[in-house]
């Protein structure tokens, strides 16, 4: 089977079979694209992604709901975006990029618009359903989808470029939701959160997104029998021994990121720190993130991304071991945090990389939807899952045990996909 085309020139102007648009515009050039879609998820993490706890937050003190029951509606989200990864990676296959991104900034705007408005409970959980959705079409699977049908081959560039971007979301966004919190309330935060959907999100991606400048995305041969297209690439992707080493280790570490991410205060709360050295080792994740990156970028382009997931799956077990076994000092826990965001942001873009270096470059957009689909369900349930482990012990004693042995997991899973990956010889052909 015939890989995807090269990608074109510096301007990007090259062709996609039968999905110009018609209009006269010429696509914007390489740079430009990247950094508009980067500024893109910029805004799609900041306004749909971490606004969550801190609105949240102030919603559940006005209106009198609990933990449970307003985390309970990201639960149902992201259930939503799981069972949505496929068709909408599929359909940026198939051309539909600039219509998937831009009409989920604006439906992620009214429902924003919404939520400033809602009064209960049930329309909470309804509106959030509907966010899961609109999460699954603007936020990092869809943009690693647009860029590899920019750019074919040459895409490794630009997605680890995109995830430098994207790592500026909560440096941006939380102070300025907090700002407007604190003085507007979080009706009116949500508001102008809208607003930045609605005015510049949509636009931005109608404007930057053209399949005018796609690579030539080549047909899925047939074989006798076959009815073809990309159910038939998903059904040799999954007889692929290197498929199943990436889901369960993508599974192991979104189980564990979720579990973190949504505990990880408490968590510092129960080793003794104050108030001040908690917001301080936080602080150190989101920069460590961003570093890792510029590392990849800066002296990994031509390392196989195998490798880089080897080595990155293989630092979780140590981080989280650090904040498991070692005594609970600021210097130990700022170490965790270094670690645990550095590894984060490089787990990033093996995430964007792994399905056309490992598995295949045809239909990348529907196959990382479907690699995407058990992590995504496991994270929904990650946190109510540390929770009920909580519970069962009275502290977090009896959680991260169990966070230390799915980091092991998800670094087994990865060398057994880099090995089969390279016997199989599937990071240098499509299926």
């Amino acid at each position: 089977m015939t890989d995807v085309a090269a990608a074109g020139t510096e301007s990007g102007t090259g062709t996609a079979s039968g999905t110009g648009t018609g209009s006269g515009r010429r696509p914007v050039g390489r740079p430009w694209f990247i950094a508009g879609l980067g500024v893109g998820q910029i805004v799609s993490w900041g306004s749909l992604y971490y606004s969550f706890p801190l609105i949240a937050e102030a919603m559940g003190a006005e209106l009198g709901y609990g933990k449970s029951q307003i985390y309970g509606a990201t639960t149902l989200g992201l259930l939503i975006a799981a069972v949505a990864a496929y068709p909408i990676g599929s359909a940026i296959d198939r051309g539909r990029g600039r219509a998937v991104m831009a009409l989920g900034s604006v439906a992620g705007g009214l429902l924003l618009l919404g939520w400033s408005r809602l009064d209960n409970l049930f329309a909470f959980y309804a509106m959030f359903a509907g966010m899961g959705l609109v999460q699954a079409m603007t936020l990092y699977e869809p943009a690693f989808a647009v860029v590899a049908r920019r750019f074919g081959r040459d895409a490794r560039a630009g997605i680890t470029a995109l995830t430098l971007w994207g790592g500026f979301a909560s440096t941006v966004f939380v102070p300025l939701i907090q700002f407007l919190l604190d003085r507007v309330g979080w009706r009116d935060t949500l508001l102008v959160l809208a607003l930045v959907n609605l005015a510049l999100n949509a636009g931005l991606y109608a404007w930057i997104i053209d399949p005018r400048a796609d690579v030539a995305a080549p047909a899925v041969p047939r074989s006798a029998g076959d009815k073809g297209g990309r159910p038939d690439v998903l059904r040799r992707a999954l007889a692929l021994p290197a498929f199943w080493g990436l889901a369960l280790a993508f599974t192991a570490y979104y189980v564990t990121f979720s579990a973190l991410t949504f505990h990880l205060y408490p968590i510092l709360v129960e080793r003794g720190l104050s108030a001040a050295a908690i917001v301080g080792v936080i602080a150190i994740i989101g920069p460590a993130q961003v570093a890792g990156r510029i590392l990849i970028w800066a002296f990994g382009a031509d390392v196989p991304v195998r490798r880089i997931g080897v080595a990155v799956t293989a630092v979780f077990p140590v981080s989280v071991g650090i904040l498991w076994l070692a005594p609970a000092g600021l210097p130990a826990l700022a170490a965790f945090a270094v670690l645990q965001g550095m590894a984060n942001g490089v787990m990033t873009i093996v995430r964007g990389l792994a399905v056309p270096e490992m598995v295949s470059r045809e239909a990348y957009g529907a196959l990382n939807g479907a690699l995407a689909l058990p992590g995504t369900v496991a994270k929904a349930f990650a946190p109510a899952a540390a929770a009920l482990l909580w519970g069962l012990g009275g502290s977090y004693d009896a959680v991260l045990p169990v966070a230390f042995a799915l980091t092991l997991v998800s670094a087994g899973g990865m060398v057994f996909a880099a090995a089969t990956a390279r016997r199989g010889g599937t990071r240098d052909q499509a299926l």
